[in-house]
């Protein structure tokens, strides 16, 4: 007997590693998994992480029977980085773009922090997505939080002499989550260079620039999304120091018909805190607004 919902199949996912070239040259590395001529869902993690982060969602996306973009942005994981240090929300959404181009059918974008960023400066660049799904982030952030990811972004330039000095620092920015049982994990957010050391495997670039100017701009694109009657989801953590009530509240004036799903015991890594009621949430509001036949 069948015990798997609708739409939803038991086997692995098929998954392929495609190379895009961006605007400027720069290779990305991205997954792709499902039915090639499916309804695409198009992950963008945020700043910091990788697309492994994506990982439990895009398995479960990809058995809802959708076709699953998911890659590292520019500067990140396994992406090229900027010889330039073109980390700017245009040079994002122009990397978005190079993977557009490419789908013939409509696809839905969902962003954590900085993809959220993306994807809400790329609507305002006329990229028509079916729906947006916001993780965290919103027009008006909580800037302590912010300064906190910044801070940790920009801490320990010097790398660290050994893995248990990583999770350390790790365990410092996020003390409410349990340390990882096996910590040989984290190796796929440092690399080791030929001094031994292990650094961060994001451009330290990322960071350069004054937060409040990159919110400048998110806050100047969000002022489009009325325009469009596009359907917008924001999922946060209810334990989040980057979006509150209030900066709901903004959002909502600028979007009233914005959606929201809070997720309880969730932080501001919504995805990692609480995969399973994160999931649920996205793959009802994808089922909605951009249903696989």
């Amino acid at each position: 007997m069948n015990h798997n919902p609708p739409g939803l199949t038991a086997e692995a996912p098929q998954q392929r590693q495609r190379r895009i070239v961006s605007r400027d040259q720069l290779v990305l590395v991205a997954d792709d998994l499902g039915p090639l001529d499916a309804p695409a869902v198009i992950l963008l993690h945020g700043g910091g992480q990788t697309r492994h982060s994506w990982a439990g969602a895009a398995r479960a996306l990809a058995q809802r029977g959708y076709r699953v973009i998911n890659f590292d942005a520019r500067g990140h994981g396994e992406s090229d980085w900027s010889a330039a240090g073109a980390y700017s929300l245009d040079d994002r959404v122009a990397d978005l773009e190079a993977i557009v181009t490419q789908l013939d059918q409509p696809f839905a974008l969902v962003g954590a922090s900085l993809g959220g960023a993306t994807a809400i400066h790329a609507v305002a660049h006329a990229m028509q997505p079916a729906a947006v799904v916001l993780v965290d982030i919103v027009p008006h952030p909580e800037l302590e939080g912010i300064s906190r990811i910044v801070n940790f972004m920009r801490a320990h330039p010097d790398g660290f002499a050994t893995l248990d000095d990583a999770v350390d620092a790790v365990a410092a920015y996020n003390p409410e989550r349990p340390r990882p049982r096996d910590p040989n994990g984290l190796m796929r957010n440092l690399r080791q260079r030929e001094d031994g050391r292990l650094y961060w495997h994001w451009d330290p670039r990322i960071v350069a620039a004054r937060p409040q100017d990159h919110h400048d701009v998110v806050r100047r694109s969000a002022a489009t999304l009325s325009q469009t009657g596009l359907p917008v989801l924001l999922v946060r953590g209810l334990k989040s120091d980057v979006v509150s009530d209030a900066g709901v509240a903004a959002f909502r004036a600028i979007l009233p018909e914005l959606e929201v799903a809070d997720v309880g015991g969730a932080g501001h890594m919504v995805a990692g805190d609480r995969n399973d009621a994160f999931n649920g949430a996205v793959i009802a509001f994808l089922e909605r607004h951009i249903p696989v036949e």
